[in-house]
């Protein structure tokens, strides 16, 4: 066996509604024990926060699977009514909630949490800064978020991406060794949507030129996403 594959079995993995296992680390081992306390949460919300690409959507994915959640968008949270968009779900989860800070949105967000803490659910927000960072004008809405629930994630380390990056792989049946991957980690974008992207552009191109999955190949599938 591979370093790269033998690293990749050192992550506990969860499933996600996507079929794509998400793998815990150091930089996300927080939100992920969180998550664990559902629905023992100290408040109705939890707000995971940390930069793009670092895994958050895969988690609200995880959160899903989990708990039979109602997943939720922002056109969603601001044009629907809360009771409605709650249904029978026993929580609900709203990536990129940041975004809907500052605007006309503000008020139908209060709402659903309201709805949601009032009839015992919880509430799932994602963004990338802390909640204490978001530009929200409403003082009952800044007060819930203040009282929530909060976990950061961090970047993926080296060693996460160059996991990922083998399952990845071993996902579509690509045989690649420890210099393959230790090519790749170190040209890189350090996210989980890079590799994603990585892996599917390597596959294609091997499938395409009929080669292995080398260092060359790799190279050349990195320039032609750069470019």
């Amino acid at each position: 066996m591979t370093e790269p594959a033998q690293l990749a079995l050192q992550f506990e993995h969860r499933p996600a509604l996507s079929g794509e296992d998400f793998l815990i680390a150091a930089g996300n081992r927080e939100a992920v024990a969180w998550l664990d306390r559902w629905p023992e949460w100290p408040a109705p919300a939890l707000v995971i926060h940390g930069p793009a690409g670092c895994g958050k959507t895969h988690l609200v994915q995880v959160f899903l699977a989990r708990t039979a959640a109602a997943a939720l968008t922002a056109a969603a949270v601001r044009d629907g009514e809360p009771a409605r968009l709650l249904g029978d779900a026993p929580a609900c989860a709203l990536d990129d909630a940041e975004a809907l800070a500052g605007g006309d949105a503000e008020e139908p967000l209060l709402h659903l949490y309201n709805t949601a803490a009032e009839t015992g659910r919880r509430v799932l927000l994602t963004g990338r800064a802390p909640p204490a960072r978001w530009p929200v004008r409403l003082p009952d809405l800044r007060s819930r978020l203040n009282a929530a629930a909060v976990a950061a994630i961090g970047p993926p380390d080296d060693a996460l991406i160059a996991a990922v990056l083998v399952k990845q792989f071993a996902d579509r049946q690509l045989q690649v060794d420890d210099g393959v991957v230790a090519y790749a980690v170190s040209r890189m974008e350090r996210s989980f949507a890079a590799a994603r992207r990585l892996v599917a552009a390597v596959d294609a191109a091997a499938l395409a030129q009929r080669r292995d999955v080398t260092v060359p190949l790799v190279r050349e599938v990195l320039a032609a996403l750069d470019g």
